[in-house]
């Protein structure tokens, strides 16, 4: 009797589990990974995702956080109506010379699992850049 107590317990608890909506169920990102390309070291760069509410629902952003602290997004205030699109914009401070990819994590309320975007990019010394970007305004036009 103890075994289909427990059976009926852990199905019901399943059942739970999958009725609880994915952020896929209410927003829509215009992307969801941004590729800032080559950047300058200390020059900080900014991406804005749009979230676009698909329910019939406002949606609230509980908060908005990064995988480090040289990634930054905007908390969103106010709630998304359906339909509507908003902002989230990131800031990536570049400091660090380095190939990066960085997280940023949106969390909904009334959803446990958070939406996940993601930047990516490489990070050059100012005169690597520089050259670089020199580089491409001298080469010959292509027709």
């Amino acid at each position: 009797m103890k075994k289909i107590v427990l059976l009926a317990t852990a199905f019901m608890f399943t059942l739970a589990a999958m009725a609880q909506p994915k952020p896929d169920d209410v927003i829509k990102l215009n992307v969801e990974k941004h590729d800032f390309g080559k950047i300058k070291q200390n020059v900080p760069v900014t991406y804005s995702f749009e979230i676009k509410n698909i329910s019939d629902k406002p949606v609230v952003v509980e908060n908005t956080w990064a995988s480090c602290g040289c990634t930054t997004p905007e908390k969103i205030e106010k709630p998304i109506e359906p339909g509507a699109t908003v902002k989230l914009k990131v800031n990536y401070n570049a400091a660090a010379i380095a190939p990066f990819q960085k997280d940023v994590y949106i969390k909904l309320a009334g959803i446990d699992q958070p939406k996940t975007v993601q930047i990516t990019g490489e990070v050059l010394e100012a005169n690597a850049y520089d050259a670089q970007a020199k580089g491409k305004t001298d080469e010959p036009k292509k027709n």
